[in-house]
């Protein structure tokens, strides 16, 4: 009865549409009352996954990101990149994707991403014969390196559901992050040189220099935050603090792009997304403690023993469930949901806990721009106007990449914990 409750029954709620926290508190409250708890355990376990100082930087580095996006700093930032390439085919598309990469260091949002890089950067491709699809395809892709090099949200949220260190994992983030990048660039320069496109002309010292110096401050943010947390002036939640600050004094006193009035529409649009996380994370603790109270974990593992699967072939399993769940639910809600089911399944299979955050992070990432309901495709959609039917087909190459760093990453794990050996 109790596996029919917490397994059937949220699939049949979230293929009806049910909204996701609904779906999470009506199974808690079935569940309370077939396993005999009181009702107040909802409600205490409910407040109870809010009382976390980490989860606090989910909402920090949410508003931050939204002000360097909407302050000017994520433009500059842009087109600093721009004027650092040229001269070789696929230059535009390699700024891209740096783009994205030094994006991500700002912002852990990947929607958030898609439209700052999108809108500067898909008209140049499409003016430069990269086409319409590929162009869009790219940026869709690319995007998706916001959830996976730090700081991360969905890496905020696992740790704070599977009580592991933020910062090992944004440290243990940064290898598989910078290699998406890598063979991105890879693809992206085999396709320039395939279909001809045009060479771009060569940086100009003067264009460099001019786009560095604008861009002095919004470079200078990534120091901020990363070499605040790792230098151990913050913790993660104080350095997503600070980057607030750093955003707004820079946005509106040196770049002077942000009025009172424009901080104000964005508090209130982060604070609109905010709350969509935040009553998820609300409704996930109740299920969690559902799920660890029922005994459910435990029967897991001795079905999973049971099976007798190698090493590799349980992470074979395991990633093809993270890749399917992650293309239908955004990863803060798949990570809350899954993380009490399956971290019990690694530990007892020797998996490092941190580098089980990275597996889950990257099938996650993947999932954003996977078809047909990954939520990056909707979002390009909806800001490039192109047709999804096209954009299925533009991703799938993109999508055999990031499965071939997947699969590195998952049967390599030093690609996660090196840095962490390195440096700790």
């Amino acid at each position: 009865m109790s596996v029919l409750v917490l397994v059937l029954l949220p699939i049949v709620l979230l293929i009806i549409g049910v909204p996701i926290f609904v779906a999470l508190m009506a199974i808690a409250i079935v569940g309370v009352w077939i396993v005999d708890s009181p009702l107040h355990a909802v409600h205490t376990s409910m407040f109870g996954s809010l009382d976390s100082f980490p989860l606090l930087a989910v909402p920090l580095f949410i508003f931050a990101g939204d002000i360097m996006a909407r302050g000017g700093m994520a433009r500059r930032l842009i087109e600093f990149m721009l004027s650092l390439v040229g001269g070789i085919r696929g230059s535009l598309g390699l700024a891209t994707i740096a783009s994205c990469e030094a994006f991500g260091v700002m912002s852990g949002s990947s929607v958030a991403c898609v439209a700052a890089i999108g809108k500067l950067t898909v008209p140049a491709l499409r003016k430069n014969g990269y086409g319409e699809t590929f162009s869009v395809s790219l940026v869709t892709a690319s995007g998706v390196i916001d959830v996976i090099i730090p700081p991360s949200i969905p890496m905020i949220i696992y740790a704070i559901a599977a009580q592991q260190s933020v910062a090992d994992l944004f440290l243990a983030g940064f290898l598989p992050g910078i290699l998406v990048g890598v063979v991105l660039s890879a693809y992206v320069y085999v396709y320039a040189r395939q279909h001809k496109v045009p060479v771009g002309a060569p940086p100009r010292w003067d264009n460099i220099r001019h786009a560095a110096k604008e861009a002095f401050w919004a470079v200078l943010a990534p120091v901020v935050i990363l070499g605040g947390i790792y230098g151990g002036v913050f913790t993660p939640t104080e350095a997503a603090g600070a980057a607030c600050i750093y955003a707004i004094i820079i946005s509106m006193f040196v770049y002077r792009e942000m009025s009172l009035a424009n901080l104000w529409q964005i508090t209130l649009d982060s604070a609109a997304l905010i709350a969509q996380i935040l009553v998820i994370v609300s409704a996930a603790g109740a299920f969690a403690w559902l799920i660890t109270t029922s005994g459910l974990p435990t029967k897991l593992i001795m079905f999973v023993d049971g099976l007798g699967l190698q090493y590799w072939m349980l992470l074979v399993v395991i990633n093809v469930l993270l890749l399917f769940v992650g293309s239908a639910l955004e990863p803060p809600a798949a990570i809350l949901i899954l993380t009490p089911l399956l971290t019990p399944i690694a530990y007892k299979a020797g998996i490092d806990p941190i580098h089980f955050g990275i597996i889950v992070t990257i099938n996650l990432a993947i999932g954003m721009f996977m078809p047909p309901f990954g939520l990056n495709l909707f979002a390009s959609n909806a800001l490039f106007g192109t047709a999804l039917p096209k954009l299925y087909r533009g991703v799938l190459p993109f999508l055999l990449l990031y499965i071939f760093v997947l699969a590195l990453v998952t049967y390599i794990p030093a690609i996660s914990l090196a840095p962490l050996r390195l440096f700790k």
